[in-house]
């Protein structure tokens, strides 16, 4: 699985990070073998039913419903989703280290196309406390329907200047994941899924013009400030992987209960901190549809938005 997964190092030639646009039709005219809603969300420790019914619940079409959380609170989330899901779906894997936490939800009745399945975690230090801002990865591989893949939930380092130590805590994350797994005789995943807190920020541009270019819905100019994508063009991270188009405004950091950015005396630079990511092995073999990357705005219990993702995949007909 290193092949697939460790793609984070300092290579010569880099792809970066691949801008794919949102087909809002299925290009697979309806015959995907497999469509995936990928949710990612920090939740600030704290948690209302109601705005986790309105994360999951309008996703009954998806096949696997994939949710990463950080900042979970010391709630039992998995039984609250899984009631939010009851009519749908049922829990499939989760994995979990304290506060960061990933379930995959399939169909009813869908145990019997899961094989392999298996669950890892790397912690990359944090700090405790009320809210527990647990930092590291959390990860479930297995096969569905004959296709492998792995799913990667991760909070990193937070603070603007911190770039560097996010880019290491990547590699680090990518390199130990099923590390125990490995052999010589394993094959790699075929679809990689990395949502999260980032936490990488925008940088270069002050707070109040950032505010000035979102109010006026022209915060796509911002994209070249990101952290993360200026990361990836220089070869640090994410080498190969593909994001949709930063259409939604920047994620973070909101006044809790609004829809408000910070006003606290901080005044933080609003930043695109959660994010989905994607890679695909060999295109050849698989491919991939974007149908939606936005975030969920009336969600207003965090100081975060959460993103939601929803991707269908073909496997082309081998000759």
């Amino acid at each position: 699985m290193r092949k697939q997964m460790d793609s984070m190092n300092h290579n010569t030639h880099h792809e970066g990070i691949r801008t794919v646009k949102v087909n809002k039709v299925c290009d697979f005219s309806g015959n995907s073998d497999l469509c995936i809603c990928a949710v990612t969300w920090n939740m600030n420790g704290k948690v209302v039913y109601e705005d986790l019914v309105e994360l999951v619940g309008s996703n009954s079409k998806s096949d696997l419903l994939v949710v990463g959380l950080q900042e979970v609170p010391r709630k039992n989330i998995a039984r609250l989703l899984e009631t939010a899901l009851v009519d749908t779906h049922v829990l499939l894997g989760k994995a979990i280290m304290q506060s960061l936490q990933l379930y995959v939800f399939g169909p009813q009745n869908s145990g019997l196309s899961i094989k392999e399945l298996k669950v890892d975690k790397h912690s990359v230090g944090g700090c405790g406390g009320l809210i527990r801002r647990k930092k590291g990865a959390v990860a479930i591989c297995m096969s569905y329907n004959g296709i492998r893949m792995v799913f990667i939930s991760c909070h990193l380092s937070a603070h603007a200047r911190n770039v560097e130590e996010r880019n290491s805590q990547c590699r680090h994350i990518s390199h130990n994941l099923f590390s125990k797994y490995r052999n010589p005789y394993s094959q790699p995943a075929q679809v990689t899924v990395w949502l999260g807190d980032l936490n990488y920020r925008i940088q270069g541009i002050e707070t109040h013009p950032v505010r000035n270019l979102i109010q006026k819905n022209l915060h796509r100019f911002l994209t070249s400030k990101d952290q993360l994508l200026q990361e990836a063009e220089r070869g640090q991270v994410f080498d190969g992987y593909c994001e949709g188009t930063l259409t939604f405004k920047p994620t973070y950091k909101y006044d809790v209960g609004s829809s408000n950015y910070d006003t606290s005396y901080k005044v933080r630079v609003p930043s695109w901190t959660d994010r989905i990511l994607f890679k695909i092995q060999d295109m050849e073999e698989i491919r991939a549809s974007l149908h939606s990357y936005e975030s969920v705005d009336d969600i207003h219990s965090s100081d975060h938005k959460p993103v939601k993702a929803h991707l269908c995949l073909k496997v082309n007909e081998q000759p």
